[in-house]
């Protein structure tokens, strides 16, 4: 049997073999999909093995090797110039194909709001923050504030994706925003919490979480009792799948049962 699976260190958390399980089912496919832990040090091992099994067709890929991961595809879409991180490793032509649908999940929910010129607030610097400054940098966003532990890569992220803002401390306080997105695994079970004080955003302000597990994260909570509007790492999370389920599987998947999907991950 064909089977595909999403990768990272850690990832048992991981919701994607949930929402792959629900399509394939609800489409009626022969095919499996599955999590599997891989740490840095075996990273290239994990290629080299899987280049071997035919019945692999490519695997999803979370923190930490969204960056690394690239030494190990072909780059058609030219991702490391323009994100610098993959998310997705496909086969394509006997080839096997790296490409991220991360900007593209990350985007879609927030698409109804207009940001052009609007001030945004990103915490973090890896892979995920990657490819939502990409997604931002295509919409005319700014000021950009990126905070991260080592402000110095925060700062090459916004110069490379040509964004003008500032690069401060992860304690940094935070300036008013229309936008805050935390791209980092901050707030994640299992790890650290992300305090914050969100005084300083507007009443009309977004917060956006990508952080799936759990659903409300701290900082959600925190901006619900602000009675802001909130994303949950769910809609990014089922988005960046979609596109990678049809690049995987060659199937679309059935978007018109995203609130069964939904029920399903936060039953």
């Amino acid at each position: 049997m064909t089977y595909a699976e999403v990768i990272g260190d850690p990832i048992s958390h991981s919701k994607s073999p949930l929402i792959h399980g629900f399509w394939l089912k609800a489409l009626g496919l022969d095919g499996d999909y599955r999590a599997t832990h891989v740490t840095p040090e075996g990273l290239a091992d994990y290629f080299a093995t899987r280049r071997a099994d035919p019945d692999w067709l490519g695997c999803n890929i979370t923190i930490p090797h969204k960056e690394t991961a690239l030494a190990f595809v072909e780059d058609r879409g030219g991702v490391k110039q323009s994100i610098g991180a993959i998310n997705l490793a496909f086969r394509s032509d006997g080839a096997l194909v790296g490409t991220n649908t991360d900007a593209a999940g990350f985007y879609a929910p927030i698409s109804g709001l207009d940001l052009a010129g609007q001030p945004i607030v990103v915490i973090g610097a890896g892979g995920a923050a990657r490819a939502i400054l990409f997604a931002l940098s295509r919409v005319g966003v700014g000021p950009v504030t990126v905070l991260n532990r080592n402000p110095l890569k925060g700062a090459a992220l916004l110069a490379s994706f040509g964004l003008k803002g500032d690069a401060l401390k992860l304690d940094a306080p935070l300036p008013p925003a229309a936008l805050l997105v935390n791209a980092t695994s901050l707030g994640m079970a299992g790890q650290p919490p992300l305090d914050l004080d969100l005084s300083p955003l507007p009443d009309d302000a977004v917060v956006y979480d990508i952080v799936y597990a759990p659903i409300e994260t701290g900082l959600l909570k925190a901006a619900r009792a602000r009675d802001l509007d909130i994303v949950d790492g769910l809609d990014m999370l089922i988005g960046q799948a979609a596109l990678a389920f049809e690049l995987l599987f060659g199937a679309e998947p059935p978007r018109d049962r995203d609130d069964e999907l939904r029920a399903l991950l936060t039953s």
